[in-house]
């Protein structure tokens, strides 16, 4: 796995509306969203202790967390995905689910993992056998650029909405609330350096490196 560099801004709208303008003169658009917008809908793990919530909050330099995602409400494209972050450095593992499969998991039936051929799940039904278990959704709206030089990858991500204490991600009746008076905040990714050009488009006057998580605001309500 390989391990990226990764910073993030909270920025307001009027900052949005001025980078947007700025980025699209110079990166191309996310192919797989509709001009490079889509929805991001995840299911997050945490155990009887919320130790990922923890280890946030204290700023632990090595944590993890699990999560399911798909895009766009469509479901015959999901992951499971271990999102990993070491000193300033993050990374990320995944393997393919099903529907049926996921769903198992929201249920909290997870026997079936031992037999997968996928490592990912072999390492989830471990975690799941200690405690670990789907802790509340996490929805928002994603705008997204990239450039091949450095591998970058420009996020702004925008109405980030909890699930509270629903976990139901495939119910469309599951309700949903804004988390709080989140920012809108906006995530670089590069690999070995961030071209100028881009270090340059994503300054933005009085915005300080954040370390916003949006799982933590949407623990908001417990």
């Amino acid at each position: 796995m390989k391990l990226r560099h990764e910073c993030k801004h909270e920025i307001n709208l009027s900052d949005m509306l001025a980078i947007r303008q700025r980025l699209s003169a110079v990166m191309k658009r996310d192919e797989n969203g509709a001009d490079g917008r889509y929805f991001v809908r995840s299911l997050y793990f945490d155990d009887f202790t919320n130790k990922a919530l923890r280890d946030k909050i204290d700023g632990i330099n090595m944590r993890e967390k699990f999560r399911i995602r798909f895009y766009n409400n469509d479901t015959s494209f999901i992951r499971l995905e271990k999102k990993i972050k070491r000193s300033g450095f993050c990374g990320k593992e995944s393997a393919m689910l099903t529907k049926s499969e996921a769903q198992s998991l929201i249920e909290g039936e997870y026997d079936w993992l031992i037999n997968s051929d996928r490592p990912l799940l072999w390492e989830l039904y471990s975690k799941m056998r200690t405690g670990l278990k789907p802790k509340t959704i996490v929805d928002y709206t994603r705008e997204a650029f990239v450039y091949p030089y450095g591998n970058v990858r420009v996020t702004v991500d925008g109405d980030i909405r909890t699930g509270m204490y629903c976990t139901a991600i495939f119910d469309e009746n599951c309700p949903t609330v804004s988390a709080g008076n989140s920012p809108i905040i906006l995530e670089v990714k590069w690999d070995e350096f961030l071209p100028l050009v881009i270090r340059d488009l994503v300054q933005m006057e009085g915005r300080r490196t954040s370390s916003f998580s949006k799982y933590a605001a949407c623990r908001i309500y417990g």
